[in-house]
């Protein structure tokens, strides 16, 4: 019965492993192995403003909305030819779509290319393999959209000296109604100041209004690994319902569960390391949808009413794009709220002092992996007692090991009498077997916490430590952390005594050596803070084994 058991059970790991491994191919884009799906094609934005036939605000309506309901919005006859802007900064170069004056490419100059780091880091893209755009538009009539051709004007690049960029879109009138786009980019930000004027030059009053999207294609980003487990997707903020996360997934099924209206907050879509946002001041009334587009291709947005405008009236309505790295203070200064996009996970109220001590200590070092070293050997001073009170129960369950292990063999017959020796040892040395867990365990979230910390910080993308580490935010390119890392954990399991029951004292060894296999796919940063982690461990260990007359010694495993 035992071996049926033990033959079902791997049966079950094989094929979990299976669809792992399936699954893992499929977040990073490529075929499945073993259970291939149709592919999906990924389709170019469909020419058309989240607005009902009628004119109607489709914000609340559009969760529900298939993209047969969203009506199209096609260019004039007279329309001129498609162009793309090309516009330079310090820190962009950015390609807007004349089709709509959309923003339809980002470049980042400081940051590098995960999968080529020769490369320049590209969010925002309209290509063969990516949609992310940035649209707005105006619904409520048959009114200027995304889809409608605008001219521009303007400089296309940042000068010296010049701390200032000013360009802007200007569409032909649709129902009496022109929209003129200006953007504005500053010198060493990220951040694109937006002023929508809406003229009415009919002859009828009219009442538009503006909406804002960033509609994106639902693939994981390019290069991501699977174990990093972060979010990739839509985020809305508002006062009342806080930071909502929307996977793409609830959106298809429409499941989405979103604030949809507020005078505040902001509507983002989120991926590791980078994100962009529309912002609206306080107090500005929006409305805010989530929906799909097409196949594979989703929004999210906010529409926000514009002015009752009479003829010869016109109102301008000023919002801002962010579209950038998430750089924890600058999103702060931005919005409330923002820095929300820095997925901390459920112990964000550890990751942010921790986030915050590491920032400090990298302010004198200048080195962010020496700073991961020195942050991580803070918190072993802080955790000293905690760690000295589980190393020495751990000694004292070593000095009474023999003891444990020769009653076991006496009566391996009779377990219940086995079980009431133990007990009765265990009474008389004064030794709790459970004291060595609960200290560690109150450590557990605190290094969690930093885990997450490490692995959201944008500034380890591209950061130095020594030598071969070019980069803390990428694997190690030759495995040596990893294999550090994986002798040092080993190294502590040795040293901490034997369990008593043998299939426990394999366990202990396995579960190491799996653990460290996930580490060889994860960024050199955190395998850094683990391997500074278990060295510091092990030396205290050491410590107060010899302190406490116990010797150390290596616990060997046996795999009989």
């Amino acid at each position: 019965m035992t071996d049926i058991r033990r033959t079902i059970l791997w049966v079950i790991f094989g094929f979990s492993l299976v669809l792992l491994w399936d699954q893992w191919q499929l977040h990073n884009g490529n075929k499945a192995t073993f259970f291939p799906k149709p592919e999906v094609a990924t389709v170019a934005p469909a020419p058309a403003a989240p607005a009902s036939a009628s004119g109607v605000p489709a914000a609340s309506a559009a969760v529900t909305a298939s993209p047969a309901q969203v009506p199209t919005s096609a260019p004039a006859a007279t329309a001129a030819p498609r162009e793309r802007i090309e516009v330079q900064t310090d820190v962009f170069k950015l390609s807007f779509d004349t089709e709509g004056g959309s923003l339809v490419r980002t470049e980042f100059t400081q940051h590098r290319d995960l999968v080529d780091p020769k490369k320049n880091m590209v969010l925002l893209d309209q290509s063969s393999s990516r949609v992310y755009l940035a649209q707005t538009g105006l619904i409520g009539g048959d009114f200027p959209t995304h889809k409608a051709p605008m001219s521009f004007s303007g400089e296309r690049s940042l000068k010296e000296g010049q701390n200032e960029l000013n360009f802007r879109f200007e569409s032909a009138e649709m129902n009496g109604v022109k929209l003129v786009k200006t953007y504005t980019l500053k010198r060493g930000s990220y951040l694109i100041d937006v002023k929508h004027e809406v003229i009415n030059n009919g002859q009828a009053s009219v009442s538009p209004q503006l909406y804002m999207q960033l509609v994106r294609d639902g693939n994981p980003p390019e290069g991501e690994s699977a174990f990093y487990f972060t979010f990739t997707g839509p985020a809305i903020y508002t006062d009342a319902k806080k930071y909502t996360k929307v996977e793409f997934g609830d959106i298809e099924k429409n499941k989405a569960e979103i604030d949809k209206t507020s005078p505040n907050g902001y509507v983002a879509m989120v991926q590791h390391y980078f994100a962009s946002a529309w912002l609206l001041a306080d107090g500005v009334q929006r409305e805010n949808f989530v929906r799909k587009v097409d196949t594979n291709l989703y929004a999210v947005g906010m529409i926000t009413p514009v002015a009752d405008l009479a003829p010869g009236q016109s109102k301008t309505v000023s919002n801002q794009l962010y579209s950038g790295p998430q750089e924890e203070k600058v999103l702060e200064a931005l919005s409330p709220g923002l820095d929300l996009v820095k997925d901390y996970g459920w112990l964000a109220m550890l990751s942010k002092p921790l986030y915050w001590l590491l920032d400090q200590i990298h302010s004198v070092l200048k080195n962010w992996g020496w700073s991961i070293v020195s942050l991580v050997l803070l918190l072993k001073i802080a955790f000293y007692w905690l760690n000295a009170k589980a190393y020495s129960s751990m000694a004292k369950m070593k000095a009474i090991n023999p003891k444990i292990m020769e009653m076991r063999e006496r009566l391996k017959n009779n377990p219940q009498q086995m079980q009431q020796e133990m007990m009765k040892i265990y009474r008389e040395e004064k030794v709790n077997p459970m004291g060595g867990c609960f200290p560690i365990m109150v450590q557990i979230p605190v290094f969690i916490a930093l885990y997450w910390v490490l692995l959201s910080s944008v500034e380890m993308r591209n950061a130095p430590w020594i030598g071969w580490i070019q980069d803390l935010s990428a694997p190690d390119p030759f495995f040596i952390l990893p294999l550090v890392m994986t002798l040092t954990t080993l190294l502590q399991t040795a040293l901490n005594p034997a369990p008593p029951d043998p299939m426990q004292a394999k366990l202990m060894w396995f579960m190491p050596l799996i653990f460290s296999v996930m580490f060889f796919f994860f960024p050199a940063g955190l395998v850094l803070y683990w391997i500074t982690n278990n060295i510091l461990s092990i030396a205290q260990q050491w410590v107060i084994n010899t302190r406490m007359g116990v010797p150390p010694q290596f616990n060997l495993p046996k795999f009989k």
